[in-house]
């Protein structure tokens, strides 16, 4: 991975990578990073945390911190700490996040906003495993798993561009929120199999030779005929309250093999 940092990239991302050999590569390389923190990193504070203002997930702090590696080097990084209005999947109320792009660069809040837009790429990956079956059991060989794995990139990729038209054609109605992903690739996965039935191929050259502007006008005119309630997510009703066990009430369940064992 080490090969593949260019000078300038700016690497974000998860605490799994938040390794020391890993964090001073992208530093010789005159690379950044912005990483969550992982909770096994050695560091040195330098400063205490100091509140630096308000984010749309939480209060943002920020402090100087240096980490050694094992050759001895020091490097001297900057410390975000979110503290979240809401937990994350896993809880967590506090988020820090660590690194060495120059304040005048991306302020604490900016590196925080960084770090939030990765959860997009998160989000998507799980849209790519749910609706386009992107990790199927069945593709025990590498190849084919790793083969099948792109076709689902490819997938998004149009679903995201199914999205964009959606957005820009109805911009009243909070398409993220509530269309649907499932019913949308349903109706890809069920249509397009007709479509290709029925429509000649020579019916497809429009798309084929046309421009990227002409592409995009012909995919805002079908997206303004779309009919945004058959696609809106099914709203979940409120929860019934648990029905109060009555049988057999104070008497402890006993299992069979008990029973007999006692005969």
């Amino acid at each position: 991975m080490a090969d593949t940092i260019q000078p300038n990239d700016v690497w974000v991302a998860d605490r799994n990578f938040c390794v020391l050999r890993f964090l001073f590569q992208i530093d010789q390389q005159n690379a950044f990073f912005v990483i969550r923190q992982h909770a096994n990193l050695p560091y040195k504070p330098l400063s205490e945390l100091t509140f630096i203002g308000e984010s749309e997930t939480g209060d943002v702090y920020e402090q100087a911190i240096e980490i050694t590696s094992a050759e001895g080097d020091v490097l001297r990084l900057r410390r975000v700490e979110v503290h979240l209005k809401s937990a994350t999947r896993d809880g967590a109320m506090t988020l820090s996040i660590i690194t060495n792009l120059d304040a005048d660069i991306a302020d604490a809040l900016v590196v925080a906003e960084i770090y939030r837009s990765r959860w997009g790429i998160e989000t998507a990956f799980q849209k790519l495993e749910k609706h386009l079956h992107s990790e199927i059991n069945t593709l025990g060989y590498p190849k084919a798993a790793l083969f099948g794995f792109c076709l689902a990139l490819v997938a998004f990729n149009l679903y995201a561009v199914v999205m964009g038209a959606l957005r820009a054609t109805h911009p009243n109605d909070d398409i993220d929120q509530n269309l649907s992903e499932y019913y949308i690739a349903e109706e890809i996965k069920t249509t397009m199999t007709g479509m290709v039935m029925v429509v000649p191929d020579a019916e497809w050259n429009i798309f084929a030779n046309a421009s990227s502007i002409e592409v995009s006008e012909q995919l805002l005119d079908l997206a303004r005929r779309v009919h945004l309630p058959t696609y809106l997510k099914t709203k979940r009703g409120p929860k019934k309250p648990r029905t109060p066990r009555t049988k057999f009430k104070g008497k402890p369940h006993v299992s069979t093999a008990r029973l007999l064992a006692g005969t």
